[in-house]
């Protein structure tokens, strides 16, 4: 019996140590990657605008009243770096501190959607019979209603908050996770040291949290980071709808303002160029990122 204890130890100590490589030759490939690195680099830039908002610009130009003495549809230049709105508000403060909103959704909807999607893809892989096919079931529901539509009856009904449009992305989001969980589970569960570890005694949790998460993290690691830019512009999408929070500035509430303001037919192009650039950026960084990290921690996708 000590032999196998031995043996299954060593068997252990073996895919750590394959883990481990796996993870440095991926990190050196990224290393490699000029594109990845530019768009990480981006990211890292707006995260640490959005992080250093208050020491940048001051949140006082936020407020309306307080801006009442500012010049209205002021031009950038002087005091004012990207000009004022129709109420005299700072565009730098709006465009600064709607990074920190924008960016906070699109991380917060993208952790809790891979979460849902992580459990659910678990489970029905795992499951298997009928309660595979009720959470597939579920899940091509979920897949076959259209997305943004259920989004807009989801936000209108739970009402305008953060944390409800956080909840709004998760829920209309998560199938896709879901999927791809359960194809790699169904992959994994197969294989020989999976057999092995049933026959030695090991609970459904250890095999889980032994064999299964340690192989289908790398794709949802690269799944999340192509997840974010499209929490991104559902949170855009749904702010210029007016069903954002409207008590907090984000890029979408930005663009849904200068456009009730009329900013377009005044040329105003300081008032909703920023926040467009904004998001037109960062979206294009986490996809151009995210498509590098999921060829790189994706065999398959290397080999085409």
């Amino acid at each position: 019996m000590s032999g196998v204890v031995r043996a299954e130890v060593s068997r252990r100590a073996l895919a750590r140590a394959r883990r481990r490589v796996a993870w440095g030759d991926a990190l050196g490939r990224l290393r490699r990657d000029r594109l990845a690195l530019a768009g990480l680099a981006v990211l890292v830039l707006v995260a640490l605008m959005a992080l250093f908002a208050p020491w940048l610009v001051d949140d006082a130009g936020l407020d309306a009243v307080d801006s009442l003495d500012n010049p209205t549809w002021a031009r950038p230049g002087g005091d004012f770096l990207l000009g004022t709105d129709h109420l005299g508000r700072s565009v730098a403060a709006q465009f600064v501190y709607g990074a920190r909103v924008s960016l906070f959704v699109g991380l917060a909807a993208t952790v809790l959607t891979v979460a849902i999607g992580t459990i659910v893809g678990i489970f029905a892989g795992f499951s298997g019979r009928w309660v595979d096919a009720t959470l597939m079931r579920l899940t091509d529901w979920f897949l076959v209603i259209p997305f943004l539509p259920l989004a807009i009856v989801l936000a209108s009904v739970l009402g305008r908050g953060i944390w409800n449009i956080v909840f709004v992305i998760s829920v209309t989001s998560w199938p896709a996770t879901a999927r791809l969980v359960r194809a790699q589970v169904l992959t994994v569960k197969e294989r020989l040291y999976v057999d092995r570890a049933r026959a030695l005694g090991a609970s459904r949790a250890h095999v889980v949290r032994r064999h299964v998460l340690p192989n289908v993290t790398p794709l949802i690691l690269a799944s999340a980071t192509l997840a974010v830019p499209i929490s991104i512009l559902t949170e855009t999408t749904l702010a210029f709808l007016g069903l954002g929070d409207p008590t907090q500035p984000s890029w979408g509430k930005t663009l849904e303002e200068a456009f009730q303001a009329g900013a377009i037919g005044r040329n105003a192009w300081w008032y909703y160029l920023p926040a467009g650039l904004g998001i037109v950026t960062v979206v294009l960084a986490f996809t151009v990122f995210g498509r590098a990290l999921e060829e790189i921690l994706d065999p398959r996708l290397r080999e085409r």
